[in-house]
């Protein structure tokens, strides 16, 4: 019976694990974007 549970509760363990690395690697990229736009903007409203 818990030979049934634990393979299971194993793949529900990973998947959550590879859901918060998504997670992440979504908020580091978004914040990275932002942060690229940002000094573009300041470049292109400083520019002579």
């Amino acid at each position: 019976m818990s030979e049934e549970i634990s393979p299971e509760q194993r793949r529900l363990a990973e998947e959550r694990k590879n859901e918060r690395h998504v997670w992440w690697f979504l908020g580091y990229f978004l914040f990275g974007i932002h942060v690229v736009a940002f000094v573009m903007i300041y470049a292109v409203t400083h520019a002579k």
